[in-house]
């Protein structure tokens, strides 16, 4: 057992199986720093809306360690006064060490990414971290196939759709919810691109009737995603809609000159960021509306 925190966080088993049997899904949003985590707990209370924050190794690297995110994470929502439920979700695992790690740590949430192994593999690995993230009280996130584009561990997935018996077989290892892959792709989608497998997507949610992830949320058509929904979808990961709507924001603050020095002190950091920082803000008020998981954190 690792070190614990007194912590407001939750594991997200019953915010996905609330939003699987409601037919909405809930926002997985990954954190890149300070400022990014608190645009986003702010507008989630402000909306009373689920959140789940999510962190990648090279994200949980870039901001300072594993027990950094979690202190940040905990003491944000003491000190913003969070009420609705956040679930902070170790994302793309590649190893059962950095589940374990995560976990002990103080993470609600984790997900192992064993899709880059062979299946046999991947299921041996996932209860194993299954078997130790119960013992914590926290939920659990498997795929299987591959997600298209590159992950931001730098692991790049050709985009294989998920096999419905690999699903099947997923589930009984006591996993919460499951990504598969249907043709979706981390980063911005490419001209051509094909769009969601939906045949693939009912085979597997009737093969494994549990809440799936959609990774690549970034840049689906609106219709897509409320779709996928509709057939078992209850998680959607976004990661680069932000980060772009973020630089945008900031380019044009720069562009304006906003920064230079005789234009009263533009220069400051937080005044630097506060464009980027209500873009985030803007974005994620937009996506939970039609995700459908907007005022769904209420008591």
């Amino acid at each position: 057992m690792g070190q614990k925190y007194h912590s407001k966080l939750v594991n997200a088993s019953e915010i996905i199986k609330k939003a699987r049997q409601n037919k909405y899904a809930v926002g997985h949003f990954n954190i890149n720093n300070l400022e990014w985590t608190k645009s986003l707990l702010e507008t989630a209370q402000e909306t009373k809306t689920p959140i789940i924050l999510g962190a990648s190794e090279r994200e949980i690297k870039y901001i300072g360690g594993y027990n950094l995110v979690v202190a940040m994470v905990n003491a944000l929502l003491d000190s913003l006064n969070i009420t609705v439920p956040v679930t902070l979700h170790l994302d793309h695992g590649q190893s059962v060490e950095s589940c374990k790690t995560a976990i002990n740590a103080g993470f609600s949430s984790v997900m192992y990414d064993g899709s880059h192994h062979p299946f046999v593999e991947n299921l041996k690995n996932t209860k194993e971290v299954v078997e130790y993230a119960k013992l914590n009280a926290v939920s659990i996130e498997a795929e299987i196939g591959t997600i298209g584009g590159e992950e931001d561990d730098g692991v790049v997935g050709a985009g294989e759709i998920g096999d419905p018996k690999e699903a099947a077989e997923m589930v009984k290892t006591g996993i919460d919810f499951l990504a598969v892959g249907i043709g979706n792709i981390h980063g911005p989608y490419p001209k051509g691109w094909p769009g969601l497998n939906f045949q693939a997507l009912e085979d597997i949610q009737a093969a494994a009737k549990i809440g799936m992830v959609l990774h690549g949320g970034s840049g689906i058509p609106q219709e897509q995603v409320k779709k996928a929904i509709s057939l078992g979808v209850s998680k959607i990961n976004v990661n680069t809609e932000l980060q772009i709507a973020f630089v945008s924001a900031t380019r044009k603050y720069i562009k304006e000159g906003k920064d230079k020095p005789e234009n009263g002190k533009g220069f400051d950091p937080r005044k630097l960021l506060k464009p980027g920082y209500e873009a985030i803000k803007a974005t994620f008020d937009e996506l939970i509306s039609w995700f459908g998981c907007k005022g769904k954190g209420k008591g």
